[in-house]
């Protein structure tokens, strides 16, 4: 998937600051991170694979609904638009999980020490709204592609779980930050749902 990864990062995604993203990125633990602590895909390698499923979800879900033209409210290429909402829309969870030893019995009733992965959040800046100022540190972000990765999260974001109501109007104002969250729901409880039970 890493290879995949950056086949999609480097083909769509060229604009000022694309290749010092990069650099940046390889410098972190997103090509061996998992995607979660215990639900999908939580392996090494687990998050660039989650990764390269929400950008083809995205790519899908944008190419059949068309949600507006993105060519009118955005100075790149859609191309790279959905690959950096698709790509990066979890860059946040670089450098955020660690691994502790915990016991469990194994089948003959033994205990036994196994790795477990935990939150060892080093930026403690949300989810959303983290991958979005870590990506604008490097490279600059149309308003729709802000809003698409911030909100990606949808009514789970812990905004809305306060009371928010910004994700809603998020989604009426914004079409992509809706195909995001959609694109990134199917990925997890479909595509890795699958590949979890096969």
């Amino acid at each position: 998937m890493r290879e995949k990864f950056l086949e999609i990062y480097r083909e769509n995604i060229t604009r000022p600051g694309a290749e010092e993203f990069l650099k940046w990125l390889e410098s972190t633990d997103f090509f061996t991170a998992p995607a979660s602590t215990r639900f999908h895909l939580s392996r090494p390698g687990g998050l660039v694979e989650h990764s390269v499923h929400v950008y083809e979800r995205l790519r899908k879900l944008y190419n059949i609904e068309k949600y507006g033209d993105l060519s009118t409210i955005s100075v790149f290429p859609e191309a790279e638009t959905i690959a950096i909402c698709g790509l990066l829309h979890d860059i946040c969870k670089a450098n955020f999980y660690g691994v502790e030893m915990r016991n469990r019995k194994n089948e003959q009733g033994q205990w036994e020490k196994y790795p477990f992965y935990v939150v060892n959040d080093q930026l403690p800046y949300g989810h959303g709204e983290k991958s979005v100022y870590i990506i604008s540190g490097f490279m600059k972000l149309s308003r729709e592609e802000a809003m698409a990765i911030r909100w990606h999260m949808g009514f789970s974001d812990n905004e809305f779980k306060a009371g928010g109501y910004s994700v809603g109007n998020a989604f009426e104002k914004f079409p992509l930050a809706l195909l995001t969250h959609i694109a990134d729901i199917q990925a997890t409880y479909l595509d890795e749902v699958e590949e979890a039970q096969t």
